[in-house]
């Protein structure tokens, strides 16, 4: 697989809808296609399943998800047909306290992210040639030109990005007409989610991304370049 695949990918299938696109992915990786999954919602992991049922789903579990992030998780396992895979970092929250202190999210947010996210799918990442994600062009300026399929650099694989031209009434749409599981905390002022110290509630018309790592100047957590 090459960056020259993801890039005539990418022209070809700009503007394509996002099952045509999956279809073009599970076509071309078959069982080497995995999704990455926040568990923000179920739409991604219901999409996927519906062109490659029983699709592995790559869930980071950094030990500091909110409840209902976890309450998501398992009813998407629960629910759906497809694997869902606990992605675990290295260390528990308590071995990491002990090696750099505690709340090593509010000193060094990038050094956390990278310990318990991006380090943690990378090695997970390793098994398959591609993998789906959920980013939209609509969550913030950093993300308004990302491509519906690249080529990932740090991980040596393609990436599948579906959902870049949806908006959040597509995503709250399809949870509808699907009955699929929902996260509580999308309802309730947290458009994007990631883990609990690091997300507050945003205003209405605020950018969706501004309860993260507020203040810090952080905008992502370094999985998404």
């Amino acid at each position: 697989m090459s960056k020259e695949l993801a890039d005539r990918a990418a022209a070809e299938l700009e503007g394509a809808e996002a099952l045509d696109v999956l279809s073009w992915a599970t076509t071309t990786f078959g069982r080497r296609l995995a999704v990455a999954s926040s568990m923000q919602d179920a739409v991604l992991a219901h999409l996927v399943s519906r062109v490659l049922p029983d699709v592995d789903v790559l869930f980071l579990d950094t030990g500091y998800h909110f409840a209902e992030t976890l309450a998501t998780r398992e009813e998407v396992d629960r629910l759906l047909p497809v694997t869902v895979v606990d992605v675990l970092p290295r260390q528990s929250v308590a071995e990491q306290d002990a090696e750099y202190g505690e709340r090593l999210h509010d000193r060094d947010p990038d050094l956390c992210c990278f310990l318990r996210k991006v380090d943690p799918l990378a090695t997970a990442l390793q098994p398959y040639q591609a993998w789906v994600s959920g980013v939209r062009r609509d969550e913030s300026p950093t993300r308004a030109q990302t491509p519906v399929v690249t080529w990932d650099d740090a991980h040596g694989l393609v990436k599948v990005n579906p959902l870049v031209r949806w908006t959040r009434a597509d995503i709250d749409a399809y949870e509808s007409e699907h009955d699929l599981p929902v996260n509580t905390l999308t309802g309730n002022g947290y458009p994007s989610i990631g883990c609990a110290p690091c997300t507050r509630r945003v205003a209405p018309g605020q950018d969706p991304r501004s309860g993260r790592w507020a203040g810090t100047g952080k905008t992502e957590c370094g999985i998404h370049r």
